[in-house]
């Protein structure tokens, strides 16, 4: 009977905990932090959540973009901050999985400074070729890439970037071997691509598919496991080469030491402001595909995208810098 009244307490205890945080939380206006420019695919992401959470707590929720350095100066600095529930950040790809590869020091360990919290939406990539390349089809370009002396080009947003990762990937599962020509934004990519300085690159959705919708550049596949409903007549890579898949995904994490009752209560805010019918036919419009998930279920996904990524680096043969 002791025991059976102790597990009770307990379960009231904690079942109070988490009604008190739900309760207080949050009192005050809190931090957005996103680790790139304002107007790319993460801000977006971002506001969308700042003004879902704003709407139910009317409270602040104040975005910040601190850019730099692939991402890794905002989600340092958000590594540092206290973990009450009150500095958010919208981490990637980049930054969560890509990050701890290619930087000697990126001044965080992506795994313990941070709580995962959820996923916000999964985006694929574009694989993307100038208009000027006689290739529409990935086994065309796959062929066109071996008959030549010299190598293709590619342009990504920067070297270790979510747009540089799946290029490797590509050249390694392809058997071809491309030249990297890392630009600063991907709006100097698409610009080099458009004018045929480069052959081909890859991006996300969102951004490349009304560049190739207006012919600006070319879109002959997407790097998910499955077509897009945005794009479905574009075949996946994965359909020439199986088992390819690079997609981009954001999502939110807190500094290490964050209440779990905080994380879940975040968690299950994603899930209302992501989860919705409505919201998952605004975001086809772009490409992108709602995902939210468990804490649980996001570390998992983020510990299984570091070893992935942790992989592709390795073959890859790129040394961190």
């Amino acid at each position: 009977m002791r025991k059976l009244m102790a597990l009770a307490v307990g379960v009231l205890l904690a079942t109070g905990a988490a009604a008190q945080a739900q309760e207080t939380w949050p009192t005050r206006p809190v931090s957005v932090v996103i680790p790139f420019s304002a107007g790319g695919t993460t801000d977006m992401f971002g506001r969308l959540f700042a003004q879902g959470m704003q709407e139910k707590y009317k409270t602040s929720f104040v975005v910040e973009n601190k850019a730099g350095a692939g991402g890794t100066l905002g989600a340092a600095w958000v590594a540092r901050a206290k973990g009450d529930g009150y500095t958010l950040l919208v981490g990637t790809a980049s930054t969560h999985a890509i990050a701890p590869f290619v930087y000697k020091d990126p001044r965080y360990d992506a795994d313990k400074d941070f709580v995962a919290i959820s996923l916000f939406a999964k985006v694929p990539n574009l694989l993307t070729v100038t208009p000027r390349l006689p290739v529409k089809t990935v086994p065309e370009l796959i062929a066109y890439a071996k008959s030549r002396k010299d190598p293709l080009v590619y342009g990504s947003s920067g070297v270790g970037s979510a747009t540089h990762l799946p290029a490797e990937l590509f050249q390694m599962m392809a058997g071809i071997k491309l030249v990297h020509v890392p630009y600063k934004s991907s709006n100097d990519v698409a610009a080099a691509l458009a004018g045929g300085h480069v052959d081909l690159a890859f991006d996300n959705i969102t951004f490349a598919w009304p560049l190739a919708k207006s012919g600006t550049v070319r879109a002959i596949a997407v790097t998910s496991t499955e077509r897009s409903p945005t794009a479905p007549d574009l075949p996946t890579i994965a359909e020439t080469l199986p088992g390819f898949d690079a997609p981009s995904w954001h999502g939110l994490f807190a500094p290490a030491g964050t209440p779990r009752a905080v994380v879940e209560q975040i968690a299950a805010d994603i899930k209302r402001i992501y989860g919705t019918p409505e919201m998952a036919a605004k975001l086809m419009e772009i490409g992108a595909v709602a995902a939210p998930i468990t804490p649980d279920a996001f570390t998992a996904f983020a510990a299984a995208e570091r070893i992935r990524y942790r992989d592709i680096v390795a073959k890859a043969g790129l040394e961190p810098f």
